[in-house]
């Protein structure tokens, strides 16, 4: 169980439509303080919000960022990219890029800013992950998040020892920039943001933000063409 109140959060990706509520939404409940970061961090109006430079690809600016914040007792691991490019077509470069944003970054901030969380008490780390943890489609992103959710759950483990607690929160689509274009139900980031806040508070390791992705990892124990429909078989028709 963690309790927000006179917490000092560090929220990466702070710029974002999800990001922006982390910072608000930890305020609202008592935080104490809260880092707002991203690379190029924006100014806010609020003495409790501390924009700080931190780019999740950049081991040295995560570091950097650790030491200016070395009293943070909740991590979240917001920043991400998206790319629609397919699995055929996306160049090799461009997935190690998503990947570094996505995997290697997010496993970077919670290496370099666990021994911050356990000089302050353990605290918190909370991973954003995806729906697309657990279903893929042709492009090259839903694999990004499968990955970094198979990492929280090692990290969970680890970090147990020092009384760290990790939470990994998955979501379907939020109305935020990433998402702008796509033509699919989306759901408000102040909800998400709710919910996740919610199921840190009440100790919860995992949070499903949203019906799509309950209904979606509610389908993992089933035959393949529950997640896939359009691999199910075709009946053979009576001659």
């Amino acid at each position: 169980m963690t309790e927000l109140l006179n917490s000092i959060i560090l929220v990466t990706g702070a710029n974002g439509g999800l990001g922006r509520e982390f910072v608000r939404q930890a305020l609202d409940r008592g935080a104490q303080k809260v880092y707002a970061t991203a690379r190029k961090p924006q100014d806010w109006d609020d003495p409790r919000i501390i924009p700080l430079a931190l780019d999740v690809t950049d081991p040295a600016s995560v570091a950097a960022a650790a030491e200016a914040a070395n009293d943070t007792t909740v991590v979240v691991n917001n920043a991400g990219s998206g790319n629609r490019s397919r699995l055929l077509s996306i160049t090799l470069s461009d997935l190690r890029s998503l990947y570094e944003t996505n995997v290697f970054g997010p496993l970077t901030v919670a290496q370099t800013f666990a021994p911050v969380l356990a000089k302050n008490g353990g605290g918190s780390l909370v991973d954003i992950h995806s729906a697309l943890s657990w279903v893929s489609t042709p492009s090259a992103y839903p694999s990004t998040k499968a990955a970094f959710w198979s990492l929280t759950n090692g990290l969970r483990i680890e970090l147990a020892g020092q009384v760290t607690h990790v939470l990994g929160a998955h979501l379907g689509f939020a109305d935020t920039r990433l998402t702008a274009g796509l033509d699919v139900p989306k759901e408000d980031p102040r909800d998400i943001v709710a919910a996740i806040y919610d199921g840190l508070e009440a100790g919860e390791h995992e949070v499903l933000a949203d019906d799509a992705t309950r209904k979606i990892k509610g389908k993992l124990s089933e035959p393949l063409e529950a997640l896939y429909p359009q691999f199910a078989a075709t009946p053979v028709e009576e001659q």
